[in-house]
């Protein structure tokens, strides 16, 4: 429950006009503070904050001007309440921000949440502790007959731009007409590796990681029928081979039985 600052103890209100005016120097200081020594204060926690936020998304820094990136960064400490403590996880609350918070701005590119979020994708899977865990599997299981086991470590996400080729040398101001997939996943060194994928392997990652209850060929099947395929079989056939693949590069793990529907 928050409370009004007339509620709280003479240092509560000091140590909020205190985080206050470093947030956003147009606040006023706490009197007491010459503002000298503030300056110093907002130099430090400003300067920490860019530096952290350029190592997390290189090529957005890098495509960004000195003023624009600087006024970025400002309008992230401004706007945004981290509920963090945890520095690895800034990357997440500066995604956060430009996803709810951020008013865009006349020189922010249209891909600007987005090329974030995947510059983000790989730090998050390298650090990922989502598989430490799993639930038994079965690493030769049989992709089709069972249920293929997505590694929790990764993501796949679907974006409007080919955020995986933005750079200096290519800033599109439209998106192409269909999205593009990706998947970030770590092999079995835990080394961090990215793979452009189709909308149809996006639909069956998608299926395997929210129906435990099919098998592999179960949603082999299920998307020949939404394609309304006229071989089915040649889907099954395809889709046989992708899943070897998937579990060669270590985005799928194993298998296990489908799970039971409840009677």
């Amino acid at each position: 429950m928050s409370m009004s600052p007339e509620s709280l103890a003479e240092f509560q209100r000091r140590q909020l006009a205190f985080a206050a005016t470093i947030r956003d120097p147009r606040q006023a200081r706490p009197p007491e503070i010459p503002e000298a020594r503030m300056a110093v204060y907002r130099e430090l926690f400003f300067n920490g904050f860019e530096s952290h936020l350029a190592g997390n998304f290189p090529v957005l820094r890098s495509i960004t001007d000195d003023a624009a990136w600087k006024a970025l960064v400002r309008d992230f400490m401004v706007r945004h309440r981290a509920r963090t403590p945890l520095f690895t996880e800034i990357g997440q609350e500066f995604i956060d921000y430009l996803q709810h918070e951020r008013e865009p701005a006349a020189g922010d590119p249209p891909f600007l949440a987005e090329l974030a979020h995947w510059e983000y994708a790989e730090l998050a899977v390298a650090i990922s502790d989502a598989d430490r865990d799993l639930a038994d599997f079965d690493p030769n299981g049989d992709l089709l007959a069972q249920h293929p086991v997505v590694a929790p470590t990764a993501w796949h996400p679907s974006y409007r731009f080919p955020v995986h080729r933005i750079g200096p040398d290519y800033l599109p101001e439209t998106p192409p007409p269909e999205p593009t997939h990706l998947v970030v996943y770590r092999d079995r060194e835990d080394a961090v590796h990215f793979l452009e994928i189709n909308a149809v392997t996006q639909q069956l990652l998608t299926l395997l990681k929210e129906n435990p209850t099919l098998s592999g060929l179960d949603c082999l099947k299920h998307i020949a029928e939404a394609l309304q395929h006229p071989r089915p079989q040649s889907v099954v056939e395809a889709g046989a081979a992708l899943l070897a693949d998937l579990k060669q590069r270590n985005i799928l793990l194993g298998t296990r039985p489908p799970e039971r529907r409840p009677a």
